[in-house]
């Protein structure tokens, strides 16, 4: 018999690199985990690890018993959301991870919403980057991800996902600009600017690199950061221009001009891990997400769940 707990270790394994960062995901020793992978080696009578120094990868036997460990994984989901169905499912705690502008817009107002309609609905947010929500949720530290759609593999059959809402991305200027008044910008009059863009390794910075490339140019990057609310004060002290989403830089004191043509997008949306998405706290407070979204703001088009 395959132990189902030794099947979460492997897939921590497969996700995260190496013992250590598996072992701390797990809340294990390194040891600990070592002893688990070695026990599930000798269970399946396949060896599952190829070692390289610190880090490790998975064998053929080892991928395809991952596979078996996210389907497993997805019906032990499904059915926690059946047995809590069946006790009503109208009091417990959900986790969610959001980074800060998505708190603002949507997870407050969603918040403030379940207090009145589901009061024994507890929302614990945490603000966490779009690029760490995902692994921390299937590590299990949440329960829900708001995150970019170009965060998450489209591929990835361990979540579901739904779309909340979908925002342009704006020129922001300083208010001397010589472009500052005009109703749209077209990014080509920018080349010669200096730019406020997002740290590498923010998918954010991908995309204002590659509209400024279609636009014929690559930006000068001067300053960064990955708040967008210090994006919007470097523009407003006169340091550079930036692109951002719409909603990012609401309530700093700088005017987001929209982009001419077709202007680049960012789709938030919520994931859950697969089989969970029938959890009657998930459901209620997936639902209170998606309605707050659908006010989110002008120019935002609300998806669908």
């Amino acid at each position: 018999m395959i132990d189902p707990r030794r099947l979460r270790v492997l897939r921590a394994l497969a996700d995260h690199g190496t013992v250590t960062a598996a072992a701390r995901a797990l809340h294990l020793t390194p040891s600990a985990v070592s002893q688990q992978l070695a026990a599930l080696e000798s269970e399946v009578g396949h060896s599952l690890l190829r070692r390289r120094g610190r880090r490790v990868s998975l064998t053929a036997a080892g991928e395809l018993l991952v596979g078996h460990a996210n389907a497993v994984a997805a019906e032990l989901e499904r059915a926690q959301a059946t047995l809590a169905a069946f006790a009503s499912g109208a009091t417990g705690r959900v986790e969610v991870g959001s980074f800060a502008s998505a708190i603002t817009q949507v997870v407050a107002p969603a918040l403030a919403a379940l207090r009145v309609s589901a009061p024994g609905v507890t929302l614990r947010v945490r603000d966490v980057e779009g690029h760490a929500s995902v692994p921390l949720l299937l590590d299990g530290e949440i329960d829900l991800a708001i995150t970019e759609e170009y965060r998450l593999r489209t591929d990835d059959r361990r979540l579901t996902r739904f779309p909340l809402y979908t925002e342009p991305f704006d020129v922001v200027l300083p208010a001397e600009h010589r472009l500052a008044g005009r109703s749209d910008v077209d990014l080509a009059d920018l080349a010669d600017d200096d730019w406020v863009v997002t740290l590498p390794g923010n998918p954010v910075r991908d995309v204002v690199q590659l509209a400024c490339e279609q636009a014929g140019f690559a930006p000068r990057i001067v300053h960064t950061s990955d708040d967008f609310r210090a994006i919007g004060a470097l523009v407003r002290a006169g340091a550079g221009v930036a692109l951002v989403p719409r909603n990012a830089v609401r309530g700093v004191p700088v005017r987001g001009v929209p982009v001419r043509g077709t202007a680049p997008l960012r789709r938030v949306v919520a994931a859950v891990r697969r089989g969970s998405e029938e959890h009657p706290l998930i459901r209620l407070v997936r639902d209170a997400l998606w309605v707050a979204a659908g006010e989110v703001g002008p120019g935002v088009e609300s998806g669908s769940i």
